[in-house]
């Protein structure tokens, strides 16, 4: 391999993987959660956040929606 190359020729081009970069986001999560997470990561071999981001996926892939139901004030 040479210890130098000559890229001064070589032309640019737009990244094909730009459309599916990933976001840097802030998240306030309980640490139960955080633990749980971490947990599950390492038992199936990757990071929570990764582990955390598959799942996510998934629900979006699947189109589930989040039922909350607030305790009524009667």
């Amino acid at each position: 391999m040479k210890t130098e190359y000559n890229l001064s020729k070589m032309k640019s081009r737009p990244n094909p993987y730009a459309s599916k970069l990933k976001k840097s986001v802030t998240m306030r999560l309980s640490e139960d959660v955080v633990q749980y997470s971490k947990s599950m990561a390492a038992e199936a071999g990757v990071l929570y956040q990764s582990l955390v981001n598959l799942y996510l996926r998934d629900c979006l892939a699947q189109n589930r929606k989040v039922e909350i139901k607030w305790p009524s004030n009667s």
